[in-house]
């Protein structure tokens, strides 16, 4: 499985934890989401929505000029399982290149064992962020990610 450094070592640490600590893990990681930037406060417009998540998210993708991959999430705190999975998103994604990024397999929260602690609902929510972030990095690089 190919992931960014950063994004396999939260994988390892899911892993190595006994499935009782999982779930508070995943909740330490929606501490770790911050607060949005002044742009985005201002206009929302350029967060798009992830319908498919039960919970009212918001995500917003920037790829800058060393093809590196900025992410910017909008989860109400009273949605703590989908903003803890923002949370490992940012912390293992955030810096990446784009094309590491859109490597990142779609159930790669199966190997953490979040499928065992979190409901399919929530997971097919968790793989929707990832979808969309993917989809809008292809975009904003336009046809290098289809070569």
């Amino acid at each position: 499985m190919s992931l960014p450094p950063a994004l396999s070592t939260v994988v390892d640490r899911f892993q190595r934890a006994p499935k009782d600590l999982r779930v508070q893990a995943l909740l330490q990681y929606a501490k770790k989401v911050p607060p949005l930037p002044d742009e985005f406060l201002q206009d929302r417009s350029a967060l798009e929505q992830v319908h498919e998540c039960q919970t009212p998210f918001f995500l917003a993708t920037r790829v800058d000029g060393d093809g590196a991959v900025h992410l910017y999430f909008d989860a109400p705190a009273e949605s703590p399982t989908v903003r803890g999975f923002a949370g490992i998103l940012r912390e293992g994604l955030e810096g990446a290149p784009w094309q590491d990024v859109l490597a990142v397999p779609s159930d790669f929260y199966a190997r953490m064992g979040l499928d065992t602690v979190v409901s399919p609902l929530r997971l097919r929510g968790m793989g929707a962020i990832l979808a969309r972030l993917k989809h809008q990095i292809r975009e904003q690089v336009g046809k290098e990610a289809k070569g």
